[in-house]
């Protein structure tokens, strides 16, 4: 006889295997609320770190922030300049206007208003309307505004710099643009060089990448030429210490999480209008100077100081010249470091931050002025110190106009540094760089923006 079986209800299966529902739901359980009690994960934009430049350094959006402006004036012996750049979220350059920065210059420079600084002040407002014209009214009173001097200030005697910088001071504050007190100063050589380094380096894409994927920088102002360019850690660890009263060699920097020991010297009186003052300080009274042109007489004047210049009456010699000029540069000082240049400046010791070498601002003036470069509205050219001195050669034997008449100084000059002074071999690639393509536009290669970045990094 068949025997009916009856089905389990739901309940008595539940406690027939009460053990195993047991050892399965209580872990569950837990694990449930420890996630509701967890407080909420963080967001990916806070974890954004920001370096000594405050470049990002992931390429993280950051939410809540528009587009910044920062605006730099470069106030330097040859003329002031006014630079306004406009930063997206990630640290990258958008367009003012048409292009990625709005750059006006004028002439003369600040520091040709030693002895009336009220007008000095007032020679800067146009290019402050210029720069009120460019960032819009509503972000005018977040943009910050500095002023930064150079060699042409820094060689003015007493009190002069000072007084031109209190005028500069009270027109800044009254812009409507942020502004501190600070922010109007006298920029020494080893910022100017530093700063001129990132901007060349932010521009080629190279921040972030190992030192030796950076190019060096060789910039020759007015009044004074900056060298900067990467070492390694073990040469970085044998720049000597220097005395008290000297710059350290080396500076640490950190930029897109990378930390690069930067070697940078500023060698003060060796830019190119205060070079011309040290070789005529070597001219004999009432004798003649080689570097003239034939015909040539009248005075130069260079900071409070006028000198006697007289041509011979053949006209400029090369090799003569060169004589002065290596004698200006006092390459026979004493190094009493492992390598120097000239003075007794240690050299940095080179390597791969060095190899590749762009020269900016007065080397890219003369290349155009001379014909090394032949394309005028260039950005870049590639030359050898060599094309220097045979354009200095040319120049030195021919009858200049007035315009020139210093063609053939600033050439010997020019190639005299780069070879006898940095002691770069005659034949070395270098690339002059008046302008570096970036976007799609063409952005000066000077130092306000490495300033700008750096200034935008503390005022978030």
């Amino acid at each position: 006889m068949r025997s009916r079986l009856r089905r389990e209800s739901f309940a008595e299966k539940c406690y027939r295997y009460r053990g195993v529902i047991l050892v399965v739901c209580v872990p569950l359980a837990l694990i449930s609320v420890v996630l509701v009690l967890m407080p909420r994960s963080i967001g990916t934009s806070s974890l954004v770190g920001y370096d000594a430049f405050n470049l990002p350094s992931k390429d993280i959006k950051i939410p809540g922030k528009k587009k910044r402006y920062a605006v730099v004036f470069d106030a330097g012996s040859s003329g002031s300049r006014v630079h306004v750049f406009c930063f997206d979220s990630k640290t990258q350059l958008v367009k003012v206007g048409d292009d990625l920065e709005l750059f006006k210059q004028k002439k003369p420079g600040l520091s040709n208003y030693a002895s009336d600084p009220k007008a000095g002040a007032e020679s800067l407002q146009s290019l402050l309307d210029e720069a009120l014209g460019v960032v819009p009214p509503d972000q005018q009173s977040t943009t910050p505004v500095r002023l930064g001097a150079t060699a042409g200030l820094r060689l003015l005697p007493g009190d002069q710099s000072k007084e031109l910088l209190q005028e500069v001071d009270r027109l800044l504050e009254q812009s409507p643009f942020k502004f501190e007190s600070e922010w109007v100063n006298i920029i020494d050589g080893t910022q100017e060089g530093s700063y001129q380094w990132v901007t060349v380096n932010y521009l080629l894409g190279n921040l972030g990448k190992s030192f030796d994927h950076t190019v060096g920088i060789v910039d020759l102002g007015g009044g004074s030429v900056q060298m900067a360019y990467a070492l390694s850690e073990e040469d970085a660890g044998k720049a000597p210490a220097g005395d008290k009263n000297e710059e350290s060699y080396v500076q640490k920097i950190k930029l897109l999480g990378v930390t690069y020991n930067l070697y940078v010297h500023s060698y003060l009186n060796y830019g190119l209008y205060a070079a011309r003052a040290e070789v005529l300080k070597l001219v004999e009274d009432g004798s003649s100077c080689p570097c003239l042109p034939k015909g040539f007489q009248g005075p130069y004047k260079y900071g409070d100081n006028t000198y006697t210049t007289l041509a011979s009456d053949e006209g400029g010699d090369y090799d003569k010249c060169k004589s002065l000029v290596v004698k200006a540069l006092n390459t026979d000082r004493a190094c009493t470091h492992m390598k120097c240049t000239f003075g007794g400046i240690w050299s940095g010791g080179g390597g791969d931050g060095f190899k590749k070498l762009f020269v900016a601002s007065f080397f890219f003036d003369r290349a155009v002025d001379a014909g090394i470069i032949k394309d005028e509205s260039a950005l870049t050219a590639k030359v050898k110190p060599l094309d220097f001195e045979e354009a200095a050669r040319k120049f030195c034997a021919i009858d200049l106009e007035e315009e020139q008449k210093f063609l053939c100084l600033d050439l010997v000059y020019q190639y005299s540094l780069l070879v006898t002074g940095f002691q770069l071999d005659a034949e070395q690639e270098l690339t002059l760089v008046k302008k570096v393509e970036y976007k799609g536009s063409a952005v000066e290669a000077a130092w306000p923006l490495g300033s700008a970045i750096e200034l935008l990094s503390g005022h978030q």
